[in-house]
Order: C-alpha cells, then structure tokens, then sequence
C-alpha cells in the first residue's frame, strides 16, 4: 500500500557510529586539507561527535605538489598530538599517507618506506584525468616490494565510470577499493554517486573512508544518502573494523 509519509531517508551521521576512518586530511598545514590547528581540532572534535572510533589521517604524498616524506609526516603528527592531546587520544588518530601514483613513487617506495594504513596496505590514488601510462606496472612493482595497494576513491575517476571491465582488472591486479563515504551524498556529482553504486552493486568495494579536507565536508554527514545499494554500503562501513588500533 502507497505510504504518503513516502520511504523512510538514511542520514550518513546514523551510519557512521563506531566507524574508524581510514582517509583524511587532518594534519594541519602538510597538504590541502586542514590549514590550522583550530581546523585540526574541529575535525577531530566533529569525528568524535559523530561517534568515530578511530581515524587513520591520511597526508598527501605528491612529488613536487606535497613531497612529504615519511620524517615529515611523523613530525606533524607528534606536533597535532602535542598541541590537541585530548582531541588525538580520544579519536585514537594514528597516520599514514596518501600516495599518488607516477613515475617518481616507483622509486620513492623503492627507497624509503611508506606510511602504511595497517601492515603492508598502502593507500594509493592517481590523477582524476587520466591514468598513468604505467599503471599495472607500478601496481606490480609495489607488491614486489610487500605492499598490497588500496585505491582511495576509486569511484571519483571519471575515466573508468563506463568500463566495469577495467575496475575489475584493477581488482584482479591485487588492489583493494575505498569508498568515499561523500560519494553516497552526492557530494562530487551524480555520475560520481552513479559509479559508486555500480562498484558496490558489482561487489567491488572492500572499505570506505571519509576524505574529510575541511568543515564542508563535515557539513555533509547531515544529509541523507542517495546510493541505491544501501547494504553493500554499510558493509564497506563495517569493514573497517579492521583497521582497529590493536586488532
């Protein structure tokens, strides 16, 4: 029977209690998210309203854009825990970072060591236009070297939206898909929440992260969701579990 109250509406607030965040740009000053240490703290202080268990922060890595290197991101991080103690501990915040994908993380992973999310797993992503020319190549490379790749927001490469072949190449290459939980809201535009409705339906999404930059983005978790694919979206959620300090 028709319900003139019409469907009852999923706020991604409700969804994200006991998350852990595995993706965000909290570090004040390192790269283009958070500026200041007021905005670090109002990140953190809004992640722990809305019930976050934990957050891995994520910095970009981006040669000659924000070269972060492994001792730079470990200063800014003892630095946010210093001046926010309360706020970092009650979040449980550790850090990794966010590598971009091209000729120059080749060597950089080759060289150094990367921030890893947990264990082996590296957070990885590529330009929003195009591909590198080498990317199977690189991916291969990195599990050479004992990383197994997860690709932030796969859904946000508007090249691959209408090639479900090629998300499951990527798939079949070792990597692991992250979700952004903004793309469920609509946030970056319908074909972006389209895309990531086909990766969830296809059962290609492994986990899901915030990519909180600044207070906008926050202002999100108050809107309803418009994903179709709504269980396949909160498993991603759940998934994450795994990321938990100590486990």
């Amino acid at each position: 029977m028709f319900s003139i109250f019409g469907s009852k509406k999923t706020f991604l607030k409700d969804l994200v209690v006991g998350f852990n965040d595995i993706h965000s740009h909290l570090l004040f000053g390192i790269d283009d998210g958070a500026k200041t240490v007021e905005d670090s703290q109002h990140i953190l202080k809004t992640f722990a309203e809305l019930g976050f268990t934990s957050s891995i922060t994520t910095p970009h890595t981006i040669q000659d854009v924000w070269n972060n290197t492994f001792d730079d991101i470990s200063a800014k991080y003892q630095e946010v825990k210093e001046l926010l103690p309360s706020e970092t501990q009650k979040l449980h915040l550790k850090v990794a970072s966010e590598y971009f994908m091209d000729d120059s993380f080749v060597q950089r992973f080759q060289s150094e060591k990367l921030f890893t999310l947990k264990d082996n797993l590296v957070l990885v992503e590529m330009s929003y236009i195009n591909a590198p020319i080498q990317l199977y190549d690189i991916l291969f490379e990195l599990q050479v070297a004992g990383y197994k790749p997860v690709l932030a927001h796969p859904e946000r490469y508007l090249f691959y939206h209408k090639n479900l072949n090629e998300y499951k190449k990527l798939k079949n290459s070792g990597c692991y898909f992250q979700i952004n939980l903004l793309s469920a809201m609509g946030y970056y535009g319908e074909n972006v929440t389209k895309a990531a409705d086909m990766l969830l339906e296809n059962d290609l999404i492994d986990f899901a992260g915030s990519d909180v930059h600044h207070a906008s983005h926050l202002m999100m978790f108050e809107k309803t969701l418009k994903i179709k694919n709504l269980e396949a979206y909160k498993e991603a959620i759940k998934n994450n579990s795994f990321f938990v300090p100590g486990v």
